[in-house]
């Protein structure tokens, strides 16, 4: 059966200090009418502005979760967006006399119990959810964060500062109301003392105080005591799901992170909606509000793309892009293929020129997805210092990294390799001239 939509059911409002800004700010939160979603209203500016917190109005602001539309921004608003996650309020307006939410105890606790109080009352309309339908990556240095296709909400996350209190935190929880509250909800927000200084220099953290921040000085806590023997991982979670919710949708999946942030959380948010956008562009997503069609390239994409075909189209999606920079694409081997009839057909081995073959076709999705590329068509020039490490066998998935080293109006250098189970199996710079159709 399915869900219906909720809001609260009366106003309720609460005052505080902005973290970073050290601004008052007053909050009243409001019900909303179905299909509204959140929204935020700057009712200390003329004309009182409405923000939709969602992915197309994120704005980069340094160590918080930021909104904005034209010269109107609202900082800091993680918290009280995974407080509505964990009460299933689907749609809400939240009024506010300064442009950030108050830090009260640096946790989504208030925000939640301030919720509670004002009550969440179910509406007619069904409610829809972002579930990706295959996985979602962005990983930037030694951080990572990925989103797997499930038919729940689970989220797991490892942390690790140079810290030895902040080292190696893991936690993982399946979500509902009850875990949220009183598993994450209370986890608050935390900081090295040296950032805590370098914050100050900045401008920020002038609402910041030991109360409302965990401090990590060289000895331990500073004049404080940990909720939880392993809050830092928590909140970081707590954060997560609060970035999550600017999806515009409940979601529907595994989420793992590994040592990501808000800058990172961002940009996975910025993929699925440049993925979103430009799906709708190419008449693959019909509907503009629906985020279920924000999956990465699949078999039918490619296709559009490429003008290889069976049995010779040897890439079946791709799961991570970025224009003029890199691609990751899938390859499942299957003990099906053609060629397994003929090459060494006692112990079935994927032809090497077959594997160079796919990290080129790869190249060519990442390669002629450029805006100036579309209808081009990309040929082999050179192959260059390629390397086979390891045997391919079927059953094996092969996960195909292209990086590019040169592209210009005619030619594209890449490097690509290919791993399998965290295996380096081939690795090759390839060289390709662009022409026209």
């Amino acid at each position: 059966m399915a869900e219906n939509q909720r809001t609260i059911t009366s106003t309720v409002e609460l005052g505080g200090v902005g973290l970073h800004t050290g601004q008052k700010v007053n909050v009243k939160f409001k019900p909303a009418q179905e299909n509204q979603g959140v929204e935020f209203v700057r009712v200390d500016l003329k004309d009182k502005p409405r923000v939709k917190a969602h992915i197309s109005n994120l704005i980069e602001r340094p160590r918080r979760t930021s909104i904005g539309i034209q010269k109107v921004e609202i900082h800091t608003i993680e918290h009280v967006l995974a407080a509505l996650v964990g009460l299933g309020i689907d749609n809400i307006t939240i009024e506010l006399d300064a442009e950030e939410l108050p830090g009260l105890d640096g946790s989504a606790l208030p925000f939640l119990e301030i919720l509670k109080r004002a009550g969440v009352k179910e509406q007619n309309s069904p409610r829809s959810y972002f579930q990706p339908k295959e996985p979602l990556y962005m990983e930037e240095g030694d951080s990572s964060l990925m989103i797997l296709p499930a038919n729940d909400f689970r989220v797991s996350y490892t942390m690790s500062y140079p810290h030895p209190m902040l080292k190696s935190q893991y936690a993982s929880f399946d979500f509902d109301s009850q875990v949220f509250e009183k598993e994450i909800a209370p986890s608050r927000t935390f900081c090295l003392q040296q950032e805590a200084e370098d914050l100050t220099r900045q401008g920020l953290g002038k609402g910041a105080n030991y109360e409302n921040t965990i401090v990590v000085g060289v000895k331990g806590i500073v004049n404080n005591t940990l909720r939880f023997e392993d809050e830092f991982v928590r909140h970081k979670i707590c954060d997560l799901i609060g970035d999550l919710y600017l999806l515009g949708h409940p979601l529907k999946g595994h989420v793992v992170g590994i040592k990501s942030g808000h800058p990172l959380n961002i940009k996975l948010l910025q993929k699925i909606k440049h993925l979103h956008d430009r799906q709708t562009k190419a008449g693959i997503a019909a509907n503009s509000n629906d985020f279920n069609n924000a999956a990465p390239l699949d078999i039918n994409d490619i296709k559009r793309i490429l003008p290889h075909r069976y049995p010779f189209l040897l890439v079946d999606r791709i799961i991570q892009l970025k224009e003029d920079s890199y691609a990751v694409g899938i390859k499942n081997v299957s003990v099906n293929e053609q060629f397994f009839e003929g090459h060494f057909p006692g112990r079935p081995v994927m032809p090497g020129v077959l594997i160079v073959e796919a990290m080129a076709q790869t190249a060519g999705v990442l390669i002629l997805s450029k805006r100036a590329n579309l209808g081009k068509r990309a040929y082999f020039m050179s192959i260059d210092k390629v390397k086979f490490r390891r045997i391919v066998f079927p059953g094996d998935q092969l996960r195909i990294e292209v990086s590019v080293l040169k592209l210009k109006s005619k030619i594209g250098q890449v490097y690509a390799r290919a791993i399998v189970e965290d295996k380096l199996v081939a690795e090759a710079t390839l060289l390709f001239s662009l022409g026209e159709r």
